[in-house]
């Protein structure tokens, strides 16, 4: 089979990765790739925004399975657009433009779980017609106040904060303002909720699913979860706290009503669920829901799973995800992500990455990355995920740190305490 992943991230790297290692794989092709993902597939240059790009891409290779990365394709409805063709006839990995609204909007997320009675914080929304409505909810509130823009934002719209008069200048930052452009036109408010996080990671057909290893990643710069929100500083697979009890937990109240509901609601969903919970006073809250795999978490999940990968995304096209089991390796994996200097505020590209090729003892996994006369340098803020397996999470991420020795490039920062909480 002709597979096309779209993306640019240490997500797709790792999910090359393993679909290279697939006995169904004719030619693997990713765009528009990094300087990792041409190790094990070949590079197309084009945005997977640009649809007619895409679809010529796919008749030039004869693509027959598309997985689609991140959010920002599916939200702009790169789904519906490959399905709508009947001329290209191929089978999609990634929720079309209406379902992709569990992560677009997180007001549409919310109704959704309360009308699922899944557990969640309870909020309202508010634009800037009825800003002074949000003032008198932020005073019905106890401190910490969570504000969440309700489009994306790149990771950076969620606001916690500790002061009830900062939280009503940021709210009219966001919906007067436009802090974060029309992202934030609408703005969730919401309870916080004190606990501790972790990731669950689904694929479903919109009937059937199998559920793929949990992870938690570590998205502040400093270390101790200090600083400014990042795309993901680490993370760490599987979760220590999350035993038996607490999983089942999870699959009744949280996983099971999610893909029900999108069944009730009439909502097509073929690909990855991400689920956000918190775990409080021992029950499982969600704290939001992507509609694709998480990054940095996608690097230790994506190495722990046994299962053919590639025959698990055929299944979830075709809708016959029932008849698979996924198995897991029973080993912990724990990745740490090299940072460009300065990030998540502004940085340089362009910088020469050394020793990452000669790394034996982890598996070096691509972000922002390019090849530019004939070297690898970087070319965004998340530069290099370096994931270890172990006995267990300390086991593996000492030998992420110790690999990390032999690489390095101008500005290289790291968070040294991911795991720290567990």
């Amino acid at each position: 089979m002709n597979v096309l992943i779209l993306g640019s991230g240490g997500r797709e790297h790792a999910m090359a990765w393993k679909i290279s290692q697939s006995k169904l794989l004719d030619n693997l092709f990713i765009a528009p790739g990094n300087a990792g993902t041409k190790s094990v597939g070949i590079n197309l240059d084009f945005n997977p925004t640009n649809f007619d790009d895409l679809k010529a891409a796919i008749i030039k290779h004869q693509i027959e399975l598309v997985v689609v990365g991140p959010e920002d394709p599916l939200v702009k409805g790169v789904s519906d657009f490959l399905l709508n063709d009947e001329a290209l006839n191929v089978l999609v990995v990634g929720p079309e433009k209406y379902a992709a609204q569990l992560e677009g909007s997180k007001e549409f997320a919310k109704e959704f779980m309360f009308r699922h009675d899944i557990p969640t914080a309870a909020y309202k929304s508010f634009t800037k017609n009825n800003l002074e409505e949000g003032y008198d909810f932020l005073e019905t509130l106890k401190p910490p106040y969570v504000l969440k823009a309700d489009g994306l934002a790149a990771g950076k719209g969620v606001l916690i904060l500790n002061d009830i008069e900062e939280a009503k200048t940021e709210l009219k930052e966001m919906l007067a303002n436009e802090k974060f452009g029309d992202a934030s036109s609408k703005v969730v408010i919401e309870e916080f909720l004190d606990g501790i996080e972790l990731s669950c990671f689904v694929l479903t057909d919109g009937t059937s699913y199998v559920n793929l290893p949990n992870a938690k990643d570590y998205k502040r710069i400093g270390e101790g979860d200090v600083g400014l929100n990042t795309g993901g500083m680490g993370a760490v697979s599987p979760v220590p706290f999350a035993n038996e009890e607490f999983m089942a937990k999870i699959e009744e109240r949280v996983i099971k009503p999610t893909v029900n509901g999108l069944k009730k609601d009439n909502i097509p969903y073929v690909g990855f669920i991400f689920i956000g919970l918190i775990k409080v006073n021992g029950e499982p809250k969600v704290i939001e829901y992507n509609c694709r795999m998480g990054d940095p978490e996608t690097e230790v999940v994506i190495p722990r799973l046994k299962s053919d990968f590639l025959d698990l995304l055929i299944a979830a096209g075709k809708k016959e995800l029932h008849a698979k089991t996924v198995e897991f390796i029973d080993k912990s994996a724990c990745t740490v992500m090299l940072v460009s200097g300065g990030y998540p505020e502004d940085y340089e590209k362009g910088k020469e990455i050394m020793g990452a090729e000669k790394v034996t003892d982890s598996i070096v996994f691509h972000a922002g990355t390019t090849i530019k006369n004939n070297k690898v340098v970087t070319n965004g803020g998340r530069v290099i995920a370096v994931t270890s397996y172990g006995a267990d999470f300390k086991e593996a991420l000492k030998q992420s740190y110790k690999s990390i020795d032999g690489i390095c490039f101008e500005g290289m920062n790291f968070r040294k305490d991911i795991g720290f909480d567990l």
